[in-house]
């Protein structure tokens, strides 16, 4: 027996936004197959975009190699989406034992960004024989994956009803009915998804807001990066003023200024797309610039410019994500088809020196760190194309299975190659 290694699915669209499953399915937690379900959003240029739930056809594929016949995800579930999605996330593990006023207990939630932030709740009665089955499930199965609230606020900066496309969104892990989205209108917005209220919105950043963070274990404190390449943290108990962690160098060999420069032009900077914090230590956080094929590591106790810089993609860089475990691992993934691990606790033990806990809100600064150029990373793996996404799995235990196998434990990662989706064992 050989456990298998990496697993495919091939959408009938291309792929966008994924994510893996945070918990298994209530009541399943002793089936391999439900921690291993993937939530994938199409591309396409138009109004007719799915989202869809995929699952395991049969665990055996977990652990047997002629077990070929068959996919091995198969599509449980799909639903409408109109535009697409930018970002798709499942709730947060703690959301399982979370008091939410109106979800049925078996059921799980997802929620999408897009032309609103939507929830949804996806439910399944597959506590059933759930390995007696042989060939492909009916996409009836009793799977349902239904909306159960489409949030988009009036903007405070545009004059229309509807609020602005939402670039992405984090929810959060130690309240889960807090979630905060990132607006083109240059805004963010914390809504109460258990109530479908709005909390704050606020004015964020001088451009497009591209992606927002909440810092581990804080119910108050996120960070955001945009087209005006900032990184800014905000804390929700003062938010008369906003503090700017990072601000990209404004780029060389500019073109001298117009004749008659405009009072609101403002100089370019390269925006910054995503930003991502460190489970495993959240003084550290990860982002990359627009184009650009290096990523920055950025300390909250030194902000300023990068403590490190990773360096080894050939060309732009579109997705990256922290393990959920201890190992601060990075993965890291982009157009030259690499996807990409770091290993950085090397890297961050030596810094540990200065803690920094979420209640006291944001650290005082540390002396000057000099900037550390990281060019090897600890895996790499070449997809059949440019990857334009990732997702981790949680750590998934060792399972027995009913055939008499044993799964062995580990992370996975999967990885969006247009229609393609492959899932790596880390």
């Amino acid at each position: 027996m050989t456990q298998t290694t990496s697993l495919q699915y091939e959408a009938p669209w291309p792929v966008y936004a994924l994510d893996w499953c945070k918990s298994p399915a209530p009541g399943q937690s002793l089936r391999p197959r439900s921690a291993f379900r993937l939530g994938i959003a199409s591309l396409t240029d138009d109004y007719r975009n799915r989202i869809a739930i995929v699952g395991l056809q049969d665990e055996r594929v977990l652990v047997e190699d002629d077990y070929t016949e068959y996919p091995d995800f198969v599509t449980l579930v799909e639903a409408q989406h109109g535009y697409p999605a930018t970002r798709l996330q499942w709730q947060p593990s703690t959301a399982n034992s979370f008091a939410w006023s109106q979800k049925s207990a078996n059921a799980e939630l997802l929620a999408t960004t897009g032309d609103a932030l939507r929830v949804w709740e996806y439910s399944s009665d597959g506590t059933g024989n759930v390995s007696a089955y042989v060939g492909r499930q009916g996409s009836g199965g009793g799977h349902k994956l239904t909306l159960k609230t489409a949030l988009s606020g009036q903007s405070k900066v545009q004059n229309n009803n509807t609020g602005a496309p939402l670039t992405s969104f984090s929810w959060n892990e130690k309240s889960p009915s807090l979630v905060v989205t990132s607006s083109i209108d240059t805004t963010c917005t914390v809504w109460n998804i258990d109530t479908s209220t709005a909390i704050t919105q606020l004015i964020a950043h001088d451009r497009e807001v591209y992606d927002v963070a909440w810092l581990p274990g804080s119910t108050d404190i996120f960070v955001s990066v945009g087209a005006d390449g900032s990184l800014r943290a905000f804390d929700l108990r003062s938010l008369e003023h906003s503090t700017i962690l990072y601000e990209t160098p404004a780029p060389k060999n500019m073109p001298p200024p117009t004749t008659t420069p405009s009072s609101t032009a403002r100089p370019p900077t390269s925006p910054l797309l995503r930003i991502a914090f460190n489970p495993a230590d959240s003084n550290y956080m990860s982002t990359f610039h627009m184009d650009g094929t290096e990523i920055q590591i950025l300390d909250m106790r030194s902000p300023g410019q990068p403590v490190m810089e990773l360096k080894a993609h050939r060309s732009q860089v579109n997705a990256l994500g922290w393990s959920s475990t201890d190992s601060q691992l990075l993965a890291t993934a982009g157009d030259d088809s690499q996807l990409l691990l770091w290993d950085l606790a090397p890297h961050t033990q030596a810094a540990a020196a200065s803690p920094r806990n979420a209640s006291t809100g944001l650290s005082s600064p540390r002396p000057d760190v000099k900037k550390r150029t990281i060019t090897d990373p600890v895996m790499a793996y070449t997809g059949a194309g440019e990857i334009a996404n990732l997702a981790w799995s949680p750590h998934i235990a060792s399972m027995a299975m009913n055939t008499g196998h044993t799964t062995a434990p580990g992370e996975w990662i999967a990885i969006a190659m247009g229609k393609s989706i492959k899932a790596l064992k880390v």
